[in-house]
């Protein structure tokens, strides 16, 4: 089974990726994306700096390259041994930063993200929605996205939104702005009843 984690900067989403990770125990693999994987983690070095300018279309291929590598190299086999992986942002952020908020557009982004992954989406996506305003004082601004300001968070949130109402039987969308043990309760609550259906397909 297959788990991404999704949301602006600053809304628990790596926390609770670790989370969830911790409870699921051994049949748990925690991926990050960008990176996961040692070229995929020189590709985030570049993609995070705030001081190296990046054309959003750059940006785009970047993320694409990190996210095939990582694909190949650790969440495909990962599936394949009948792992739960549970990835820190997939293919939605690209289409929600990149192609909503950068401009880029939804259906060249996602396009660009289904040759990168052959296709692969995860079967349960957890978007962790919360007011920019308040993501803002969780985070130092100190990477190339959370230095973006609020307007561009705002844009982000927008396109996430947008992506759950389109696909809302993948993508379920939970309030983060609640204490972290009620967010994990939930996290945890939705994996199980996915797995649950996986197992009876």
């Amino acid at each position: 089974m297959f788990v991404s984690l999704e949301g602006i900067d600053g809304c628990g989403k790596t926390t609770q990726a670790g989370l969830l990770a911790d409870a699921l125990g051994d049949v748990a693999l925690r991926v990050r994306e960008p990176g996961g994987a040692l070229a995929a983690e020189r590709m985030r070095e570049i993609l995070i700096d705030p001081d190296l300018p990046l054309d959003p279309l750059a940006e785009l291929m970047l993320f694409c390259s990190a996210r095939a590598q990582v694909v190949a190299e650790v969440i495909r086999p990962a599936l394949d041994e009948g792992k739960v992986v549970v990835c820190d942002r997939f293919s939605d952020s690209t289409v929600a930063y990149q192609g909503i908020a950068r401009g880029l557009g939804v259906d060249q982004t996602r396009q660009a993200c289904e040759i990168a992954t052959g296709g692969l989406w995860p079967d349960l996506t957890l978007y962790l929605e919360i007011d920019p305003e308040i993501a803002g004082t969780r985070t130092d601004g100190g990477d190339r996205f959370e230095g973006e300001g609020l307007e561009f968070q705002r844009s982000v949130a927008d396109g996430y939104r947008l992506l759950a109402d389109s696909e809302p039987d993948r993508i379920h969308v939970l309030d983060g702005s609640r204490p972290q043990d009620e967010v994990a309760a939930d996290v945890l609550a939705e994996v199980e009843e996915v797995r649950r259906q996986v197992a009876e397909r």
